[in-house]
């Protein structure tokens, strides 16, 4: 009998902390298949929004510019042209964790008047031609930012969700319900009550949903791998360098706000243990 391979999904909800897994059954089978296909038909243009700020620690998190630029490095060895959106909290991070060779725009903490039509000015700039969103705190419905606890972040968080507000292809990845995307499941999320019951409302096209958004980003460039034929997956090196230098410039772990080596309370080697398993699916598979 052929050997049966963990799906790209089964991987990336593995060790779930949150019951983000229980969203699975209200999205397609192959949902990062279904979103990989997505990207590649859209192709050229690509704005990528990150960033999420932890109130504990008063800095921003490791989960999401990693995945961030996973996904921004196998768009752009596809010959797309990659611009990343966050706000003060994480553009000088992700500056130097980029080697300043990245198109970074910061958009600014300001109001929601200003907020859409910076987000217009952006749009016209950038000519988007896909939007994808990893581990961006989205705005619930009555207009707040909230982190997972429910906390109000709203004056430490720039209204990217603007970006969305139009027809433009869009993409969001989570793993806590609060994030941009989130809005897809927005009347699901509240009855797992180890989720909010306040989640964004902001929606995407096609949502991917993780134990660590992180994943969610490595899941996706693993489908755009099988569909392409190529390995676009970073390095367990390359990955594991990228969240240590972030933390020595002041990110922390999301879970807990500390300044240590881990995403949402995983560790570099839970985390390259997932990237390996992506790794050799590929190779498994190809």
């Amino acid at each position: 009998m052929p050997k049966i391979h963990p799906s790209i999904e089964d991987i990336i909800l593995a060790d779930d902390k949150r019951g983000i897994s229980m969203l699975r059954q209200h999205l397609g089978e192959n949902f990062c298949e279904s979103a990989a296909s997505f990207a590649l038909a859209h192709q050229g243009n690509i704005l990528i929004l990150t960033g999420f700020y932890i109130l504990s620690a008063g800095s921003h998190e490791t989960d999401g510019p990693p995945g961030a630029i996973a996904i921004g490095n196998a768009l752009a060895t596809l010959g797309n042209r990659v611009t990343y959106v966050t706000d003060i909290h994480s553009n000088s991070c992700m500056s130097e964790i980029t080697q300043r060779r990245a198109n970074i725009i910061e958009f600014p903490i300001a109001d929601t008047a200003t907020s859409k039509t910076l987000s217009g000015d952006i749009l016209k700039s950038t000519k988007p031609d896909l939007i994808i969103a990893i581990e961006r705190c989205g705005r619930t419905d009555t207009d707040l930012y909230l982190n997972m606890r429910g906390l109000n972040i709203s004056d430490y968080t720039a209204r990217l969700d603007y970006l969305l507000d139009t027809q433009i292809p869009s993409i969001g990845i989570g793993d806590g319900g609060n994030e941009i995307g989130m809005g897809n499941l927005a009347k699901n999320i509240p009855q797992i009550l180890s989720l909010p019951d306040k989640p964004c409302v902001t929606t995407v096209d096609h949502l991917v949903i993780s134990s660590v958004s992180n994943w969610g980003a490595y899941g996706l460039v693993t489908a755009m791998s099988q569909q392409t034929k190529q390995n676009l997956l970073p390095s367990i090196a390359d990955d594991r360098s990228l969240i240590e230098m972030m933390v020595d410039l002041g990110a922390v772990d999301g879970t807990s706000g500390m300044s240590k080596y881990c995403v949402d309370n995983f560790d570099l080697d839970d985390n390259a243990n997932i990237l390996q398993q992506l790794h050799d699916l590929l190779s498994a598979t190809s």
